[in-house]
């Protein structure tokens, strides 16, 4: 059986690790990832008990998870896999651009080393996935903006670089608002008391709570 099928739930780990340490920039703990991947309490310590053998995570003092250097490779390379799964999903097969984030982490465990390249020579080499992450690859960087929309004040205008990918009721929402990266907004009203803020997309209008602005990164024009 092929290494990537075999270890699909260690992948799974890996990989919510890598998004929480390297994107979203958040401490990683055990709690968060059975959170994160729901699975329980126990199934979680056991799975993090392997991955440290095997010196693919390290934990300091105050059980904060980190990737060691072989697991941050296999978390690269899944993570790559499944944004060009993205976008061949997206872009080649014309799925809906909703469905994608789920639909390519049934995809991506199927890619070996051999079909990625092919993926990705077919695809022209995307730097980034549908939803705006970088794809990453050992020799280009893989920068990401940490400003949202909840950050922006009245005036402000910006351009989108990503947004939160693995909520699909949440990406249906931006895909019918036109929330799309590269699309750019501008803040009308910020109002932090009923904790919403008022954009222009486009032609249209949007008032949106300030917790789901959080999870819509741009880059200040």
């Amino acid at each position: 059986m092929p290494s990537q099928v075999r270890n699909v739930a260690s992948d799974d780990v890996l990989t919510a690790i890598y998004r929480l340490e390297h994107e979203a920039q958040e401490p990683v703990i055990a709690a968060r990832l059975a959170e994160k991947l729901e699975v329980t309490a126990a199934s979680m310590s056991a799975m993090l008990r392997r991955l440290s053998r095997d010196q693919l995570i390290e934990m300091d003092r105050r059980k904060h998870i980190r990737l060691a250097p072989l697991g941050y490779t296999r978390a690269q390379t899944m993570i790559r896999r499944h944004r060009l799964a993205e976008c061949l999903l997206v872009d080649v097969l014309g799925l809906e651009w909703w469905r994608a984030y789920e639909e390519a982490h049934l995809v991506e465990h199927a890619l070996s080393s051999v079909t990625e390249e092919l993926v990705c020579a077919r695809l022209g080499d995307p730097t980034r996935s549908p939803f705006g992450y970088p794809i990453p690859r050992g020799d280009r960087p893989s920068e990401i903006s940490t400003v949202t929309l909840a950050d922006l004040s009245e005036g402000d205008q910006a351009r989108i670089e990503r947004v939160f990918e693995e909520d699909q009721p949440l990406l249906q929402f931006f895909d019918e608002h036109d929330l799309h990266p590269g699309v750019a907004v501008e803040v009308l009203q910020r109002q932090s008391v009923s904790g919403t803020t008022e954009l222009t997309i486009g032609t249209g209008r949007l008032v949106m709570g300030l917790p789901t602005a959080e999870l819509v990164w741009v880059y200040p024009l």
